[in-house]
């Protein structure tokens, strides 16, 4: 990727966009420490520490994936809801996420309750950015049924374990990256990291399995161009 864009240096910067865009992009899509993007760059002749890789990806992933976010198409109007258990020093906080019926993540939310006021809290959210889906699935938490009461949407609810089963691959990369970071640090870095961690699989991890090799050559192509453009409108 780095050799496919000549940028002008952030100002303030030493490197250019193509360097800082690459690291960020290498973190969040692979399962990598910042150490192992330091040694991906020193490979190509970029000497960096890891501490400088860390702010790049602080400072510039979530301005990424805002714009990555911004260009996305709207999504299907079923949408699969689930929250999964997270522990950030000690005490359990839920995590949650929901997917369209393709798989691509339409948000998530950390908080520390896994109730009605919760889940209202997430749905809402939910609704807000991506407008009202014709149906929701969940498992069989009543706090979502409480929700959708309270919030009265008019959707179709559908509470059925086995129904849910789109979204449940969408936690395993989230358990793969809190393994290699040693649990997250607080909630706030976690919604932080995770926002653009969900963004960037979505982009860059379309459903293969179901794509002609040409297909997927082609989805992986636009897939790097759209990094690429929104990499291009960052700011310092």
């Amino acid at each position: 990727m780095i050799s496919q864009i000549s940028q002008p240096r952030l100002k303030g910067y030493r490197f250019p966009r193509s360097i800082i865009s690459y690291a960020v992009w290498a973190y969040h899509r692979f399962a990598l420490s910042l150490r192992d993007v330091e040694d991906l760059l020193a490979e190509r002749g970029v000497v960096v520490s890891h501490e400088t890789i860390r702010a790049w990806v602080e400072k510039f992933g979530k301005k990424i994936a805002e714009r990555v976010r911004a260009t996305r198409r709207h999504p299907s109007d079923k949408w699969h809801l689930d929250e999964v258990v997270i522990m950030i020093r000690g005490k359990k906080h839920w995590l949650w996420r929901a997917v369209d019926s393709t798989g691509e993540v339409l948000d998530i939310l950390v908080q520390t309750r896994r109730n009605a006021r919760a889940a209202r809290r997430f749905i809402a959210r939910l609704v807000a950015r991506w407008g009202k889906p014709r149906v929701i699935i969940t498992d069989k938490l009543r706090s979502y049924g409480a929700a959708l009461r309270k919030l009265a949407l008019g959707v179709d609810h559908r509470a059925h374990k086995g129904l849910n089963n789109r979204i449940e691959g969408s936690h395993r990369p989230t358990r793969k990256r809190e393994k290699i970071q040693g649990r997250f640090k607080s909630a706030r870095q976690a919604q932080r990291f995770l926002s653009v961690h969900d963004e960037t699989a979505t982009l860059f991890r379309p459903r293969r399995h179901k794509m002609t090799a040409s297909k997927y050559r082609h989805t992986r192509t636009a897939a790097f161009r759209r990094w690429i453009d929104c990499a291009a409108a960052m700011t310092a």
